[in-house]
């Protein structure tokens, strides 16, 4: 089976990778900038005592060649709309494609766009960033990706492509019965600890040394889980109380990528994860007073990067006086 990785980023560079160096079939979709990185200095994975440096086979959208068999599509939601148009003329009669964005609206933006038979439900548990050098550097051991049919079950399909990925170093691969309930329990997972970050402005450790800070994940975590209950998907009580042991943890370093981003001052996932959740709990009726102030303050940091990206792209006023004025 051919297997496109569109992105060569911390998380699709990182399970290409380990696909490639054991003799799978893949290519990585990348854009200019990132293939000029992999022309140069190929894809290196470091970190945990370990470098792995490989020449991996990839195409710019404009070099595509024909249907792939399986899309595994990992770039953020905010590069969501570009991914799809670059990948389209991978996707023929017989595609599947496996996004691995945390959240779940990209689901509907997939199936609208090529058929809801084609597209996967699917979940990264893995602990990669890039450097400096856009070298991936790993920094823990998980690395499980999760995988089913939408509407849940088991069928022969996903069974074919979960034997492909299986007996990988490296990382590990979950045919899952209800991988929607798994991308909720993720869900649920990176907004409470990222709600830590955005309401207490620090890292978890840094939240929880401060009187009461200690109250907000599990009250946060609280809210999700009731999103996710009357979404027919309530967490696993063993996920719920990993999850709160993880966001009152003393001394934690943890950020979400989203709080780095706002720290950044660059666009994050606000809307595909905060306003899409707190858009389904009004409609559900639940109650989700600290999300709502997250998803305030992530639109208030959004406005703020579309001012300045306005303001720098504005033409500048003309500065030469006009005849007769005296300064």
């Amino acid at each position: 089976m051919r297997i496109l990785v569109v992105g060569a980023g911390a998380t699709g560079g990182y399970f290409g990778a380990r696909l490639a160096l054991a003799g799978r079939d893949v290519t990585f979709l990348v854009r200019p900038r990132r293939a000029e990185v992999l022309r140069r200095r190929g894809l290196r994975i470091t970190g945990l005592g370990t470098e792995e440096v490989l020449d991996p086979r990839w195409v710019t959208a404009d070099r595509l060649d024909g249907a792939y068999d399986l899309v595994l599509l990992t770039v953020k939601a905010t590069a969501l709309g570009p991914a799809l148009d670059d990948l389209a003329p991978a996707v023929g009669r017989d595609t599947v494609i496996v996004p691995v964005l945390n959240g779940l609206a990209h689901l509907d933006v997939l199936t609208g766009r090529f058929g809801a038979g084609r597209v996967f439900g699917g979940v990264a548990k893995v602990l990669t960033t890039l450097d400096d050098e856009g070298d991936i550097v790993r920094l823990a051991p998980p690395a499980t990706l999760i995988l089913g049919e939408t509407d849940g079950g088991s069928t022969p399909r996903a069974d074919r492509i979960g034997a492909l990925l299986d007996g990988v170093p490296g990382m590990e691969t979950e045919v899952s019965a209800d991988v929607l309930g798994a991308m909720w329990a993720k869900w649920a997972l990176i907004v409470t600890v990222s709600s830590v970050n955005l309401l207490g402005h620090g890292t978890v450790g840094e939240v929880v040394a401060e009187p009461g800070g200690e109250r907000l994940g599990p009250a946060v975590l609280a809210e999700a889980a009731a999103v996710a209950d009357a979404s027919g998907h309530p967490l696993p009580a063993e996920q719920r109380a990993a999850t709160a042991a993880l966001v009152t943890e003393d001394g934690s370093p943890l950020t979400t990528s989203l709080y780095r981003d706002v720290l950044a001052g660059v666009h994050s996932e606000a809307e595909h994860l905060f306003g899409d959740l707190t858009a389904r709990a009004r409609t559900l009726g639940a109650s989700t007073p600290l999300l709502d102030l997250a998803t305030l303050r992530l639109r208030v940091a959004e406005g703020q990067v579309r001012r300045r990206q306005n303001a720098l792209s504005a033409p500048r006023a003309a500065t030469g006086r006009s005849p007769g004025r005296t300064p």
